[in-house]
């Protein structure tokens, strides 16, 4: 009569046992991950680069891009899945009916002015922002050439807010001149622009190169809690994959707590995903300690500044009207994985 018992009992502790390996060999989701090369995105490297993304059951393959509206192009078309880069692309993105869902920051206040060695002369001492850009026009006879990324983007917007609302330039002494990330760079090196909106590692590498070039003002100062990089999936992956998605979160959050208290181990796996021959690791960990690398993986925190800044694109016609953010920010991923 105890045989009958004791197989059950037999039979429930292996289950016990085959229960985890089972799980253990469960095949990781594959996602396709649209990224810009930029420190911005570093939490995303150093999540993949430590295992952390595999560990949450994803299988990531990544495609780089010059900027958040050539990605949105990708993700319309459902080339990729998770679109890390600026928010402001994205209520453009949803406005035009894409289910596109922010799941996690990664870092905000990126973007900084820098000035070439014939502009930054003029804010020297402490001088105000626009007579700077007036006397530049004065004595060149032209208006200052800063460089910057597409209409829509962040970078671009970052830059018309504090051009105009900021430093009250007369828009007859600045031209707003748009191209992708690494021309932005190589213009400001070779002085075919004299300033531009940059974030790292550009700044890091273009001061290092050139010390003439010069920061002018910091991405607080361009606009308040301007909101920066972020972590987006679509709605059919999320729908798909909601476990990947808290894996994917989690990840997000160990790599951004990396970057903030041992910068010279995440260093190692961003240099990995941005160095290409380039730059070194010291360079990269100078970036990531720089006033322009502010990590955060709370989507909650830029909520509001994102609605500031999508009011901000109205104004300016990059955006036809205000988009409800409902929708937008999906926020429980993020409490799930900070409250365990």
């Amino acid at each position: 009569m105890r045989l009958p018992v004791l197989a059950t009992c037999l039979a429930a502790f292996a289950g016990l046992i085959a229960g985890p390996a089972l799980a253990e060999t469960t095949a990781p989701a594959a996602v396709r991950v649209g990224v810009i090369p930029v420190i911005g995105a570093a939490p995303v490297f150093v999540a993949n680069g430590e295992g952390w993304l595999k560990e949450g059951g994803l299988a990531p393959t990544f495609t780089t891009f010059e900027s958040g509206p050539n990605m949105i192009q990708a993700l319309a078309s459902g080339t990729i899945d998770v679109y890390v880069a600026g928010v402001a692309p994205l209520a453009v993105a949803r406005s035009k009916g894409i289910d596109v869902r922010v799941v996690a920051a990664t870092a905000i206040e990126e973007m900084v002015f820098v000035a070439g060695p014939k502009l930054a002369p003029y804010f020297a001492n402490g001088a105000d922002k626009a007579e700077a850009f007036r006397a530049f026009k004065a004595k060149e006879g032209r208006a200052a050439r800063l460089a910057t990324q597409p209409p829509g983007s962040v970078p671009n917007t970052t830059l018309q807010h504090w051009l105009w609302q900021v430093a009250r330039t007369d828009k007859a002494h600045a031209e707003v001149v748009s191209m992708g990330i690494d021309a932005t760079q190589q213009a400001m090196l070779a002085g075919a622009v004299d300033g531009a909106s940059i974030r790292e590692p550009a700044l890091t590498i273009v001061q290092l190169r050139n010390p003439a070039i010069k920061l002018i003002a910091t991405g607080g100062e361009m606009f308040p809690d301007q909101p920066g990089t972020v972590v987006a999936v679509s709605g059919a992956f999320a729908d798909r994959n909601p476990a990947a998605v808290e894996g994917l979160v989690k990840a997000v959050i160990r790599a951004t707590d990396l970057l903030k208290t041992d910068p010279a181990r995440a260093a190692v796996p961003v240099e990995a995903a941005l160095g290409k021959g380039i730059t070194d690791v010291a360079t990269i960990q100078k970036a990531l300690t720089s006033p322009a690398a502010r990590f955060t993986a709370d989507p909650r925190a830029i909520v509001a500044a994102t609605k500031a800044m999508q009011a901000y694109q109205v104004s300016i016609g990059t955006l036809d009207k205000d988009v409800p953010l409902d929708g937008l920010f999906e926020p429980r991923f993020y409490e799930k994985a900070v409250a365990r």
